[in-house]
């Protein structure tokens, strides 16, 4: 190094010579500094092109690790004046939250009786009429019971109206713990868990299971919540042909046979019990034996069935003699023929216990109001303890049926015999025959529905979503669509006579529409 500096003595200004020597006399003092010059002595005699380079880069980490910090996302906004600002938000129009509604949905809204007190099966109307109510899922009278009030009313005194918490912090009471344990045994689960919302309880726990990339083969007909939860879930749906076993087998073997030699993902079968937008019944014993045959789990909606099916209203399980533990979770709603509200999950403490952290509805709702869970284990219990409910639906049931199916020239229904709500659909024969599209068929049928109105039975029709996802509103028709219907909600809080004279106005008020000018083709 010496004789480097004594070759550049005559070349160099003094200045720069005195710093060279200050600075190779700080190299020298480093620890190993004369390893560092060596190298790059030996590296410039060999390479200098490579030398150049290194030292390029060795200036270019201190000058990267040395420059100030900036974001890339970082947009230069140009400063608006208030006049600007002002002139922009008069200019800005909000789109509407919905669109606009159509003649015919605003002619549903001026005609739609408005019930005033208590939706009992005779109902008072804001007009002062009194009108039988076959429109309210009250199928026991359950809402008119005094002593459910009584308890009802003792419990918001005890509790308050509502917890304003979610279960998971302080919204759970002891009656949540106690309506949970009542279904669960009711049923014959293990263990069961309540949800505040009947809507949410199977959209929220289909995702709380399936994700993206498990599998689900789900019946075509299957309600609303249910395909809300198959769309948050993300994972893949097949369809199957609407309550047809042996579709469903065909499709279970094509998912088998997708899958060999891929890796392990969940897989579930999605179905009702009763359907909601049928009516009718699933066969359950069948769906069962091809869980087992081809390894998948069952989750099964008893929203419309839990309380109404069976001998004390346990369900479609019972009622076709099936033990509940086969199925894997059983979902059911409290809010109809139970008089209360919210939703319940039954199956074993695994599935139950994962609710509890991962179900969107039960962490982030709040608990279901204290008064409802009693009125729900009341329900229960009455139902078990007093077979008399479930009796006299049956016969007001059959009553009902008897008028309509039968002897009416222009509407059958495919519900089950079992199934307080009556759907009643317009024959194919008059459908092509008069060639009634979708919406001339909504209009007739609320035509029947105000018919039945003016002779003082209130009735309603069947209002389902679409039944396709994600589809612009050319391709829903490709996509299966319930059957537009009439919807009658019988109860066991009219007597058999009642009922009888409610089916006969039904059957007159659809002869009298189906006859009339405005429909003739």
């Amino acid at each position: 190094m010496n004789s480097t500096f004594a070759t550049l003595h005559g070349e160099l200004p003094d200045s720069a010579l005195a710093f060279i020597d200050s600075t190779a006399s700080y190299l020298q003092q480093i620890p190993g500094s004369a390893i560092v010059v060596r190298y790059i002595r030996s590296s410039y005699q060999n390479d200098p092109v490579r030398s150049a380079v290194e030292l390029f880069l060795f200036i270019f980490a201190v000058r990267y690790l040395l420059a100030p910090t900036y974001s890339t996302k970082r947009k230069k906004n140009v400063p608006l004046t208030e006049d600007e600002v002002d002139e922009l938000v008069e200019d800005w129009t909000p789109e509407p939250l919905a669109g606009e509604q159509s003649e015919f949905e605003k002619l549903i809204n001026e005609r739609s009786p408005v019930i005033t007190g208590m939706a009992g099966p005779k109902a008072k109307l804001a007009n002062g009429r009194t009108v039988t109510n076959l429109a309210s899922y009250n199928h026991y009278n359950f809402a008119g019971n005094q002593d459910l009030m009584n308890k009802a009313v003792t419990t918001v005194r005890t509790y308050g109206v509502g917890p304003c918490s979610p279960p998971g912090f302080y919204g759970t009471q002891d009656v949540h713990m106690k309506s949970e344990a009542d279904i669960a045994a009711h049923i014959g689960m293990p263990a069961a868990i309540i949800y505040a919302q009947s809507f949410s309880t199977i959209s929220s726990v289909i995702p709380a299971f399936s994700k993206r990339g498990d599998i689900i083969v789900a019946d075509k007909a299957v309600n609303y919540p249910i395909r809300k939860g198959l769309q948050i879930s993300r994972s893949t749906v097949h369809w199957y042909e609407h309550n047809d076993m042996e579709d469903l087998e065909r499709v279970l073997q094509r998912v088998v046979k997708q899958g060999r030699g891929k890796p392990l993902t969940r897989r579930f079968i999605v179905t009702e019990g009763l359907f909601e937008n049928i009516g009718d019944m699933v066969n359950l014993p069948k769906l069962i034996d091809l869980k087992f045959k081809y390894k998948f789990r069952i989750i099964l909606d008893e929203t419309w069935s839990y309380g109404i099916l069976g001998r004390t209203g346990k369900g479609v399980t019972e009622h076709q003699n099936v033990d509940p533990t086969n199925v894997d979770m059983i979902i059911g709603g409290l809010a109809g023929a139970m008089s209360s509200g919210g939703g319940f999950c039954a199956g074993n403490m695994e599935i139950v216990e994962h609710q509890r952290l991962s179900a969107a509805a039960y962490t982030f709702s709040a608990a279901l109001p204290a008064f409802l869970a009693t009125t729900a284990s009341e329900t229960v219990t009455m139902l078990q303890e007093d077979p008399r409910h479930i009796a006299t639906l049956r016969e007001n049931i059959s009553a009902m049926r008897a008028q309509l199916d039968p002897r009416s020239d222009w509407v059958h229904t495919n519900s089950a015999p079992e199934n307080p709500i009556v759907l009643l659909v317009l024959k194919d024969q008059h459908v092509h025959d008069r060639g009634l599209s979708r919406a001339e068929q909504e209009a007739l049928l609320q035509d029947c529905v105000d018919e039945c109105l003016n002779n003082g039975v209130l009735i309603t029709r069947l209002k389902s979503m679409p039944g396709a996802l994600g589809l612009a509103p050319k391709d829903l028709e490709k996509e299966w669509q319930p059957q537009p219907a009439l919807k009658v909600c019988v109860t066991s809080g009219l007597t058999k006579k009642e009922t009888e004279k409610a089916g006969i106005v039904i059957r007159h008020a659809v002869t009298t529409v189906m006859k009339s000018r405005k429909w003739q083709r």
